[in-house]
């Protein structure tokens, strides 16, 4: 027989500690000056959880029968725990895999890599739940029922189910809406908005009849309302991201990343573990404020993005679609490394091209010439630059591109209009005039960097076949001001530091 055994203070005390390194560690990553030290807090604070979760709960001996307690514990019959040492084999097979996958990702995949990562804490969710709901004895969250006529049986507490059925649901809906996010991103799926006919009233009535079968599972003790819970979830999801476009993916993967903490708080109830219940929360809270944050810089509504890009069109306006065929100003790497080292002031845009063409630390490399000729150098940085939130960021600091250069868009739009060369290296949407001037446009009303208002644009692209991530034709390209670099990014820095050289 296996009873509650009374809450360890050194356990909650342990979780306290892991719970201070996570908000310490939220803290660190607010800034790339202190990113690293908040990595390795986060890991700190983890570690501490997972050994302290592991070596408290102890797993029953195999077959071992248990019963009710304090209406807490219910089983009947005898049930099969996994071991301490199985759990660390399968903890080491997930090192394994995450430092290897670690090791070899590129940069320019880490947005498919997170929204993978974010699916499997969707689905951990749902199993947890699924598991949960088949063997409820062994989570501790049935209660034993005596009838005056019959055998006795066990019935899930109807706040458990709540949990679970919570749990599962956003679980769910993390896992399907971040294998969408992950096609889009990785290019299997175009990055326009799929919008089906008739898709809000869909999606209003799926949410609604999950809330419906919620209620109905908490308070009846029929199988189908958990499943189909768990069915709407996956389908809701799916819903939910076809229909945003890809200049809004930096916040559908913020977005998705609040989704999974959620789910992770709600089976820390339905496990009773403190420590998930903290960590999940702070995730979502967390993920769920960069999300607003980076609406707000991209005057989108952030009801609007959750519910599935409300608002979006068929329409992309005379921007959409192919390039504009219209007279443009064709450069070299000698006259870019003329222009620039002849400047007073440069400001380097970087955006997506350059991470696919991994020309950061080329970029800074010229940074550094220009300097050595005088030329003061800035990085701009656009909120959604990239394919998630910080992606240009984290790109500069690995080429170890100074602080100290790179500005966000709030701090350094105004300087443009005083800048010599405006420096374009594979930002496309986050440059577009368009969104100003054009109200057709699908990003008309994000706000861009004013790069056109520069003396000279130099703007490096691979052709000009092509079109942004958003799929509109950038203004900019035609402007008198801007000269256009046709090549791929990485090979005509390389050849403007040879020429400043």
């Amino acid at each position: 027989m296996h009873e509650a055994a009374p809450v360890n203070p050194w356990v909650a005390l342990a979780y306290l500690v892991a719970g201070v390194c996570f908000i310490l560690a939220l803290r660190g990553l607010s800034s790339p000056a202190t990113s690293r030290r908040g990595n390795r807090l986060g890991m700190i604070g983890m570690g501490i959880a997972v050994l302290t979760t592991i070596f408290t709960h102890i797993p029953f001996a195999e077959g071992e029968q248990f019963v009710s307690v304090a209406g807490r514990e219910v089983l009947s019959g005898t049930v099969d725990y996994v071991t301490v040492a199985e759990i660390l084999a399968a903890i080491g097979i997930g090192a394994v895999i995450g430092l290897t996958t670690a090791k070899r990702i590129a940069m320019t995949a880490m947005p498919q890599l997170v929204a993978a990562f974010h699916s499997l804490v969707g689905l951990a969710a749902v199993l947890v739940g699924i598991a949960a709901y088949l063997n409820p004895g062994a989570f501790g969250i049935s209660s034993l029922v005596v009838p005056m006529i019959g055998e006795p049986f066990a019935v899930i507490n109807p706040v458990a189910k709540v949990e679970m059925a919570l749990g599962v649901a956003i679980g769910a809906i993390t896992f399907s809406g971040s294998v969408i996010a992950f096609l889009k991103l990785n290019g299997n799926m175009g990055g326009k908005p799929i919008l089906l006919p008739g898709r809000h009233g869909i999606n209003l009535g799926v949410l609604v009849g999950i809330l419906l079968c919620v209620a109905v599972f908490a308070h009846g003790q029929d199988a189908w309302p958990f499943w189909t819970i768990l069915v709407a979830s996956f389908a809701i999801g799916f819903l939910l991201i076809i229909p945003i476009g890809g200049a809004d993916m930096p916040v559908v993967v913020s977005m998705l990343n609040s989704y999974s903490g959620w789910a992770a708080a709600a089976m820390g109830f339905t496990l009773g573990n403190t420590a998930m219940i903290v960590t999940g929360a702070l995730v979502g809270s967390s993920g769920a404020i960069l999300s607003y944050i980076m609406c707000r810089a991209m005057n989108r509504s952030f009801l609007s993005v959750i519910a599935g890009g409300f608002g979006a069109t068929d329409s992309g306006g005379a921007g959409s679609g192919a390039a504009i065929d219209r007279p443009w100003k064709r450069g070299s790497a000698e006259d870019a490394a003329f222009l620039m080292s002849q400047a007073e002031q440069v400001i380097i845009v970087p955006g997506y091209g350059m991470a696919v063409a991994q020309a950061q630390h080329a970029l800074r490399e010229m940074g550094d010439k220009l300097k050595e000729h005088g030329v003061r150098v800035k990085y701009a940085i656009h909120p959604v630059a990239g394919r998630m939130p910080g992606h240009m960021n984290v790109l500069l600091a690995e080429a170890n591109v100074p602080y100290d250069d790179v500005f966000e868009l709030e701090d350094i739009n105004a300087e443009f209009a005083q800048t010599d060369v405006a420096f374009v290296i594979g930002a496309n949407d986050v440059t577009n005039p368009a969104a100003k001037t054009d109200k057709t446009s699908p990003i008309y009303g994000m706000p861009v960097l004013d790069v056109e208002k520069a003396k000279t644009v130099l703007f490096i692209k691979r052709s000009m076949g092509g079109v942004g991530y958003a799929g509109v034709d950038n203004e900019l390209f035609y402007r008198d001001n801007t000269m256009m670099l046709l090549a791929d990014a990485k090979k005509m820095v390389e050849e403007i530091v040879k020429s400043i050289e």
